[in-house]
Formats: structure tokens, sequence, C-alpha cells
């Protein structure tokens, strides 16, 4: 027998799944050097939601990160995860997107790359497998592990022959919900063994509590590589501890020869830093026997008690958790991962909240209907996809099949804005998020949102404040949406700070950030906004959102005429791209929003008129 082999995940699913996915660059940095002498098989360090809160939150440049990690990790593979065809974000990329990216990942770093597709559709994976094997990194190819009535050990052995034909160099059983139980994990690892002759690596969270005796299990059944979290960055939706497998392996014939004492002194590390971000911590990282139930990952649970909590319905968790087993059901029963979570939880978010099943229908529920990701796993409700897509026939060809290359259009949109070949990936993966970033680095305003600890210098003198990034502000009853885009260096006792309101720049000068708010009052009352309140949707024609989100196109202009159901604009809500539809015939008469408003349920966003005479 040989030893069994660690990946640990601190620098990327384990922040991701306890911290919202908010550590920053520096803190990885300054232990980087120590991680690359543990001996783990690699770190996994990039890919998954890192690239998306990179920009979005952090105002880093992904590439950047991956580039300086590189730099310090010099023995140890570096390892990310690529959604296949989704490549990190969550919509279906064209294959010349899929290839550029990866060749650009492999140049700036990346080693390891582990594949998956959340649908289990391997006609998702093959690009991103053999793009990765020809540039002569290790592809790892995953089985999304999930129970149901249709998904076995014969489906995921069938699965595993078909990644290993496809030339993969590892298999992963993805296990994102922590369903994997000790005996079920047994039973699974045998099975592949006994077909397949390629290494195999569990990964899962801890969210049951089994996590560590299903991989004792599976190392037993023939595991050659587990995923860990350093003890102070682990468990609960988290992966389990690494110091506690290599001590329950410790002079077995599965010993990891890796280093107690140097490992406890990496948790040390990280239990400080951890407390640096506490504020990001949600209440459902922990163990909790209910998953096994709706099989919903930790994260995607924080992102629902965010949603449920902007609309003053926190009470319902509950609800929800009990519909999104019914509507994985009527989806054939697909694996809940990224995007199919996010799918999955804002149906059924929206069959709670409007009280009546599919009463509203999003986007991705349509596309998903339509075949748009994937060959569902099993049989979908028929019903429910008539409601959906009417007498559409759904695609049976694989998705990116009916995509034109995007690369050279996205090259001429950017025009001067992008730098290099990286910021055009960015914008192909986010192109909002990364219009903004790329707009404050050239101003030389990108300022991360703020953590617990601020510098004293931001500090009255007689107790801690931590200015919010983003808040509303109401003057004379009208409601602005502020975000603080940077700050600048002080001149006479002021510091500039530079604000968007309702998506216009300003800039204020204050002695302290506990100035901004009392000051902006005055600001904005010299000023205006000419944005009109928008009012309350009561009218026919009206349009609204179903959920609180930010508006990323608007795809109609006033005085045009539109048909019922036709999509007027979309928004962001639970990293989804939700479409939004006119309910009747008619002529846009007056547009309240602008791409990057955050907007709320019973606001009108567009109003929509009937013609005289129809």
């Amino acid at each position: 027998m040989k030893k069994v082999r660690i990946t640990d995940t601190v620098l990327r699913d384990a922040h991701q799944s306890l911290l919202a996915t908010r550590m920053r660059t520096e803190d990885m940095l300054e232990i980087a050097e120590k991680l690359d002498s543990v001996g783990y098989w690699s770190l996994e360090a990039w890919g998954g939601a890192t690239f998306d809160t990179c920009l979005r939150y952090l105002k880093e440049d992904p590439w950047e990160r991956l580039k300086r990690l590189k730099e310090v990790v010099k023995n140890t593979r570096l390892q990310m995860l690529l959604r296949g065809q989704n490549v990190v974000g969550y919509r279906h990329y064209p294959d010349d997107v899929v290839r550029k990216f990866i060749e650009r990942a492999v140049k700036n770093g990346i080693d390891v790359f582990r594949i998956f597709d959340a649908l289990n559709d391997i006609r998702n994976l093959e690009v991103a497998i053999k793009t990765v094997k020809s540039l002569g990194a290790t592809a790892e190819g995953a089985i999304c592990y999930t129970v149901s009535p249709i998904h076995n050990n014969d489906v995921f052995v069938e699965m595993a022959l078909r990644l290993e034909d496809l030339g993969v160099d590892v298999i992963c059983i993805k296990d994102m919900a922590g369903l994997l139980s000790p005996y079920a994990t047994e039973s699974l690892i045998a099975a592949i063994k006994e077909r397949v002759k390629l290494p195999i690596h569990i990964h899962s969270h801890d969210s049951s509590g089994m996590a560590l005796m299903s991989y004792l299990k599976g190392i037993e059944a023939g595991a050659d590589i587990v995923d860990t979290a350093i003890s102070s960055m682990a468990s609960g939706t988290s992966q389990p501890p690494t110091e506690s497998l290599v001590a329950a392996l410790k002079g077995t014939p599965y010993d990891t020869g890796l280093d107690l004492n140097l490992l406890s002194e990496i948790a040390e590390y990280f239990r400080k830093v951890r407390k640096r971000y506490r504020k990001f911590e949600s209440e459902y990282t922990g163990i909790n026997s209910k998953i096994l139930v709706h099989q919903i990952p930790g994260g995607m649970i924080s992102n629902l008690a965010t949603q449920l909590k902007e609309q003053n319905a926190l009470d319902r968790m509950d609800e929800v958790l009990e519909e999104v087993p019914r509507v994985r059901k009527d989806l054939g029963y697909p694996p809940l991962v990224t995007p199919t979570s996010q799918i999955v939880g804002s149906q059924a978010t929206l069959n709670v909240l409007t009280g009546e099943r599919y009463k509203v229908i999003t986007s991705e529920i349509r596309n998903y209907l339509k075949g748009l990701y994937g060959r569902p796993p099993g049989e979908v409700n028929e019903e429910v996809r008539r409601k959906a897509i009417g007498d559409e026939k759904p695609i049976t060809c694989r998705p990116a099949d009916l995509l034109e290359p995007e690369l050279d259009r996205l090259t001429r949109e950017l025009g001067g804005r992008a730098r290099s070949i990286e910021d055009v990936l960015s914008y192909a993966m986010f192109p909002n998020v990364a219009l903004e970033f790329f707009e404050q680095r050239e101003k030389g305003m990108l300022q991360p949102e703020p953590i617990e600890e601020v510098s004293e210098e931001a500090k009255p003198p007689s107790q801690p404040f931590l200015a919010p990034s983003e808040f509303n502000i109401t003057v004379h009853g009208e409601t602005y949406h502020v975000k603080v885009a940077g700050s600048g260096h002080k001149v006479d006792g002021k510091r500039p700070f530079f604000l968007k309101i309702d998506g216009r720049l300003e800039e204020v000068m204050v002695e302290s950030l506990t100035e901004i708010v009392p000051t902006l009052a005055g600001h904005i009352e010299e000023k205006p906004s000419t944005q009109s309140v928008r009012p309350k949707a009561e009218k026919e024609g009206d349009v609204t959102t179903p959920m609180p989100g930010r508006v990323t196109s608007i795809r109609v202009s006033e005085g045009d005429r539109v048909t019922a159901g036709d999509t007027v604009l979309t928004v962001e809500a639970m990293k989804m791209e939700n479409e939004v539809h006119t309910p009747i015939d008619g002529v846009v008469k007056k547009i309240y929003v602008k791409v990057g408003d955050q907007v709320n349920p019973d606001e009108t966003l567009i109003e929509v008129v009937r013609e005289s005479g129809s």
C-alpha cells in the first residue's frame, strides 16, 4: 500500500465555504512558503467563486493573485476548480473562451484542473479536458456525487469509465454537500477501483459531520488522495481537518508522512486570520443534519438566507428548504452544485414567497428546461416544462455547439480598457463586474470592502467604527444607493472619498469615515440625483423583479413596442442573471432604472402601456 496524499483547500474552498470567499491575497502570501513546505499533493488555490469575489468585493485581479502565489509556491501543485463549459462563471461559454482561459491559467501557474459539470453531462467536460491534456497539465475529472432515486454506483462507475476514456489523469468524487456516508463511500470507491485504473481523489464537506469517517472507509477501499482543510479553517461547511486525518493515519500503511508540528503552526496562523473575517461568517456554516434531506451546500444556504432577509422573510427559511427537494425532483434530480444549486434554490424561494408553485419562473429554469445547461439526469416534470417553455422543444445537442466564438468580439468591445488577454477573459466571465473593476483600476480607486479591522486613523477616539462599503441614504424622502469606490490621501486633515451615488461617481472630502453619511446628505441635497423615485408596481403594465438584485442589462428603449413575455431587462440575483418580462403587449412609456441599479420586488422598473384601441 502507498501513503495517502492530501490536497489542502485553505486557499480556496475552505474560506469560500466559511467566509464567503473573502480571504485576501495578502493573507495567503504571508503563509504560502510554509504551506509549500508541508508536502501536500496539491494546494487548491483558485477557481470556483474566488474569481468572481476577487473582482466584485476584494478589488483584486484574480490573475495577479495566481501569479503571486506561483512565485512563492514552487514545490507544490496549485489546483483550481473549473466548471467545465461554465469555466468560473454561471453560463456556458463558447469553446474559444474555454480553451483560452485554460491556456492562460496554465501560463500563470495552475498545475491541476478539477473539472466538473453540474449535471454530470460528459459533453460539457470534453473541451476542457482535451485542452488541459494538450497543455501538459493534470486533468482531474470530477463526478458530482448526489443521492436520489436515479443515482447509484452503476451510474457513477459508468461516468468514471467515460472520463478515463477521455484521458483524465485522476478521478475525483466531488461531494459538494457532505452527503457521503462511510459505507456508501467504501462501496463506491471499491466499485470504481474494480473497473478503473486511475488514482481516485475524494472531495467532501463536513456539513453532515460524516466526512472523516467517510474518508477513512474510502481510503481503506483504495482512495489515493483526499481533500482536507487546516483545522482552524475546517469542519462544518468546509472540509474535515487536515491534522485529524494525518494523526489518524499515522503509523498505518496509509501514513501521510506530514509533520503535525508544522501543520499546527499553519493552523495557528489561520486561527488569527479567520478572526479578521468574522463578519462574513454565516450562522449556517456548522454541522447540520438537515443537509441530508435538502442537499443544499452550505454556501448556498447563506445565499438563500440573504435573499429571504432582504424580503423580511427569513422566518420562512424552513419552508424554502422543504421546497428545494420538490423543485429538484421536478427538474430530474440534478446534483446541487453551482450553478444548479442557485437555479433550484432561486425557484424554491419564489415558489414559497409568491404562495404559488411556478407562478413566477426564473429565466434560468427556462434555460435549464430548454436543455441549455445540458441533459437533465432524469425525467423532468412535463407540466412544469410546459409552464416554462410551452411547446418549444428542448435542444438535444451539446449546448456549446450553439454558441459562436466570442473572444474577438469581446476584445473589440473592450478596446483600450483591456491591458491583457486576461482582462478580456475576466470580462467574458463577469462583464459588468469586470468593467467596474477596470474603471476603478484606471483611476487608482480600487478599494476592497472593509473587514473587521480598520486602521487607527480611521477610528474616532472613543470607539471603533466600520464604514460600510455599500448603503442606502434617504434625503427628503428619496433613497439613494451609495457605494464607496475608493479613497485618496489626506490633504489639510481631510481625505477624499470616491462614491458612486446611484451609479454616478462623486467625491466628498471628510476628516474620517464616520463623517461620510452626514456629509453625504448635504452633498446629495446640493447635487440632487436625476433619477426619479420608482413608483410601486400596481398597474397591469408595471414591470417588476421577483427578487432583489442588480440590473445587468436593459433590452428596450422608451417608445419601443413589446409583446407580452418579451425580455425587457435582466436582474442578477443569487449569482444568476434572471430575465424580466413585460406582462402585456404595448409600448414602453418609462424606464425607471439603469444598468447597475439595485432593485427590489414591487418597484416599477419599466412602465408599459397598451396602445390605443388594443
